[in-house]
């Protein structure tokens, strides 16, 4: 079997756990934190960064400086990461480099530095143009502060900006989903990321009665999203993406055809050398334990060929492109059929997957049943 590693590109991941308040729907690893714990947290990662041995000498494709909300923190942290980053990493000249932000935590200055230290690509959560929405989703900017941000963002010199958009929100209508997409379209970011609310338990959002859209409803928002955004020039190349071309997130198409990945930061996740790994989750361990890294380290899991072979499976299979089954055999030294035969078929019958130019794909029908399909790929 071909190694992740003889290619020598890699991908980073730095994780802000740091938020102004935490959103009523979010179940991520982040909150509101003092200036002093920022500042911290950003020394620990800092000295993470100096000694880890993963990824020395590999060349770097993509980073992704992801939260929480990256956009809190200061010009001067913000700084001292990217300078670490390219000190430590051989990060190369056309590699992505995107920062998370969200509105009201952005100002000329802090994005006028992160695009002097490499930052060639911002990811905005805009989440729904309607104020009402915002308020039920416990966002803390308006539109107006959105447009705001956008403007400055242009005004700093970005000209890769991915806008979050999220539909069957509580009280949600269709036709209010369709006014909330075009209204996005019209400003003209290069990429769109859209995607279902997904109430997930324990979150302030799942203790309230809500009136969520029906299934139907639901349905009809995401077949008309691709429509709508194409006659505005996005092509969906993904199940919840969208972009103008040549503007494809590089940096989730390599988590999704398994380029390895270093995850730097709390409860960050990696996939190495044929290893699953995360970071602790508890701020303290962390800070203390950052110049041992080898310490942080929680359910690692070494992957076995059948691991990889679902991985390859249902991760691919989020594309619109599919998966290649040449590129299945030229890995794993094994046609796909012997593999996977008897599933392949019984979802071609069922006319959620097909077959076309030797990929693999799901079809419209099938991209609505997706986590099932996929459940399908994994090997016991």
């Amino acid at each position: 079997m071909k190694t992740q590693l003889e290619n020598r590109e890699l991908e980073l991941y730095v994780h802000i756990p740091f938020c102004v308040k935490k959103c009523d729907y979010c179940d991520f690893l982040s909150g509101p934190v003092s200036v002093e714990t920022q500042e911290k947290y950003v020394t620990a990662l800092e000295q993470e960064m100096e000694t880890v041995k993963e990824g020395v000498g590999r060349n770097v494709v993509s980073v992704f400086i992801g939260g929480g909300t990256p956009s809190l923190l200061s010009p001067s942290h913000m700084e001292r990461i990217l300078k670490q980053l390219y000190r430590k990493f051989n990060i190369t000249p056309d590699a992505e480099i995107t920062m998370e932000a969200n509105p009201g935590t952005l100002c000329l200055e802090k994005l006028e530095t992160c695009r002097r230290w490499g930052v060639n690509r911002l990811s905005i959560g805009l989440q729904s143009p309607d104020d009402r929405e915002l308020k039920m989703l416990g966002r803390i900017h308006t539109y107006r502060e959105f447009v705001e941000s956008f403007t400055i963002a242009r005004n700093a010199g970005f000209d890769n900006i991915n806008v979050d958009l999220m539909f069957a929100i509580p009280g949600q209508e269709y036709e209010g989903w369709i006014r909330n997409l075009k209204q996005t379209a019209e400003l003209g970011p290069e990429h769109i990321s859209a995607y279902s609310l997904i109430v997930e338990p324990g979150t302030p959002l799942a203790q309230r009665n809500l009136e969520l859209p029906s299934e139907d409803t639901e349905y009809r928002m995401y077949e008309d999203t691709g429509e709508i955004l194409g006659e505005y020039g996005y092509e969906q190349y993904e199940i919840s993406n969208y972009a103008r071309p040549g503007f494809a997130c590089r940096h989730n198409a390599g988590y999704w055809k398994r380029t390895d990945y270093l995850g730097l930061g709390l409860g960050a996740a990696s996939l190495f050398d044929h290893r699953r790994f995360s970071n602790t989750s508890d701020m303290e361990e962390y800070i203390k334990d950052c110049t041992r890294p080898e310490k942080l380290r929680r359910e690692e899991t070494m992957l076995t060929r059948e691991d990889e072979m679902g991985e390859f499976m249902f991760l691919g299979l989020r594309m619109a492109e599919g998966i290649s089954k040449a590129e299945f055999e030229d890995i794993f030294g094994c046609n796909i059929e012997a593999v996977y035969g008897s599933v392949l078929n019984k979802y071609k019958n069922m006319s959620l997957l097909a077959e076309e130019d030797n990929r693999i794909f799901l079809t419209r029908r099938g991209i609505h049943v997706s986590n099932t399909i996929m459940a399908d790929f994994l090997l016991p």
